[in-house]
């Protein structure tokens, strides 16, 4: 849910702290993003009240999603429990966070947000690349 409501890549999502998310101006700060420039992005009622009630069961302590010892959650992991999700949905198609990342993307433009505050949302240095990957999108949509 964090990365399909955010846009965020998964190498975000696993360096994401608690204290990256501002529940005052419902915003996460992503923090030496790529290109090592900081970032932020949405926070909906909806995902920081998921947040929370994942925070109260496993308390995590400083990042939002942490491995078995602590510290970063390991990317492999993040990848495996996308493919299980996407199995457990009947999903044929094959699932990355990636395909979280465009699907973000894609969806906003159907709902009518402008492509430039989506390019900066996301992180995205140049409007022709945030142009691209939902040209991607549509194509794989209609190839699938």
């Amino acid at each position: 849910m964090l990365a399909y409501s955010t846009g965020l890549r998964r190498g975000e999502i696993i360096r994401l702290k608690w204290t990256d998310i501002d529940r005052n101006r419902m915003q996460i700060k992503i923090v030496q993003s790529k290109g090592k420039k900081d970032r932020y992005a949405r926070l909906s009622a909806k995902l920081l009240k998921i947040l929370e009630a994942y925070y109260r069961k496993d308390k995590p302590k400083a990042y939002v999603f942490e491995g078995a010892k602590g510290g970063e959650y390991a990317p492999t992991s993040m990848q495996n429990i996308i493919r299980a999700a996407a199995a457990k949905a009947g999903i044929k198609k094959r699932v990355t966070m990636h395909t979280l990342r465009h699907t973000f993307a894609t969806h906003s433009l159907e709902q009518g947000v402008d492509l430039r505050y989506i390019q900066v949302m996301m992180g995205l240095k140049l409007l022709r690349f945030t142009r691209i990957e939902l040209l991607v999108d549509a194509i794989k949509s209609k190839v699938h």
